[in-house]
């Protein structure tokens, strides 16, 4: 997935850093259903949108709802006027969340290569960036979270639950919060369970 934004810069929504080796982009997209959700903080429809788009990541990534957060990964694609209506959008969404720089020239190019017409949309790709729905803003409207399952199904990722102890170390590259959840691993094995006793499965399993 990081292929598709080679020669890029993603900023980050949590430390607004910039993203941009291709180690870190890895570490970001990397054996994920991603999300490009082109919209804009001041159109009508989008700012209906957005809370149910917020809500939706929010119950499949923060520890707060799920055990394990879901492989799911989202890059906003700006279309807000200028860059204070972008940053000032940004700061009431979630901290996992990516987004280009205001005026990068993937937006239009994003536009042409997934024949978006309009915002709200949602984009939904596999790790390989072949696309797995043209527009979810519906599915996402009707279903919530519950639509993820086919997607991660339809996108054959890794499951990490299932990984052995030793294969940790060399997908440690794949996430940032890996480390974790090895920690999460080695205290569930000493107590004498298995991962799958010791990590929650959550919602249906970014950063």
């Amino acid at each position: 997935m990081a292929a598709l934004f080679t020669g890029k810069v993603l900023v980050s929504n949590r430390e607004r850093d910039e993203v941009e080796t291709e180690q870190e982009l890895q570490r970001a997209l990397d054996n994920k259903v991603l999300l490009l959700y082109f919209g804009s903080g001041q159109c009508p429809r989008c700012r209906r949108f957005a809370p149910l788009l917020k809500d939706f990541f929010l119950r499949l990534t923060d520890e707060f709802y799920v055990d394990r957060a879901s492989q799911l990964g989202l890059v906003y694609v700006s279309r807000d006027e200028t860059e204070e209506q972008r940053s000032a959008f940004l700061r009431s969404m979630p901290e996992r969340w990516l987004a280009l720089p205001f005026g990068d020239a993937f937006g239009r190019y994003g536009r042409l290569r997934f024949s978006i017409s309009e915002v709200p949309a949602v984009v939904v790709l596999k790790p390989n960036g072949e696309v797995i729905v043209g527009n979810a803003v519906e599915e996402i409207r009707s279903m919530g979270p519950a639509c993820f399952q086919s997607w991660q199904e339809a996108a054959e990722l890794v499951d990490r639950n299932f990984l052995l102890a030793e294969d940790w170390d060399k997908r440690s590259r794949r996430s940032i919060t890996d480390p974790i959840r090895r920690l999460k691993y080695k205290g569930c094995k000493d107590a004498g369970g298995g991962p799958a006793s010791g990590i929650g499965q959550g919602v249906m399993g970014s950063d």
